[in-house]
């Protein structure tokens, strides 16, 4: 039971990318699922969220509206579609599962105490 992370990449400001998030040997099914990044020398922080109930879903305020997060039940994915990037979402960025009991921690933290974190897929935004 696993979680991979891909389509990061180095992109200049302004530019999109799309991270995919993939379950293996589990659904997603009852798990807020989301991402936080981790830029060099600062604190993990909470990007997006998608609960268990009705997709309901969150963002940070710095990436609200350029940011998209989705489910794709058939494939056992969550996507997280990055319009407008600027230098500052320079980071690694981490997809995370918990199941819906403590489906906040998916918004506080610690994210390293959720029940599925993948490895991390790193974002650079430079001109």
């Amino acid at each position: 039971e696993q979680l991979v992370e891909s389509g990061g990449g180095f992109v200049q400001p302004g530019e999109s990318l799309t991270l995919s998030c993939a379950a293996s040997g589990f659904r997603f099914d009852g798990y807020a699922v989301g991402w936080f990044r981790r830029a060099p020398g600062k604190e993990p922080e909470a990007v997006s969220c998608v609960f268990s109930a009705a997709d309901h879903t969150y963002y940070a305020g710095a990436v609200k509206g350029r940011f998209t997060i989705s489910r794709d039940s058939a494939k056992n994915m969550v996507i997280l579609q990055m319009n407008g990037l600027q230098p500052e979402d320079t980071a690694t960025y981490y997809c995370a599962a918990v199941t819906w009991h403590y489906e906040n921690m998916c918004i506080n933290g610690p994210f390293d105490k959720m029940n599925f974190v993948g490895k991390g897929t790193p974002v650079r935004v430079s001109s």
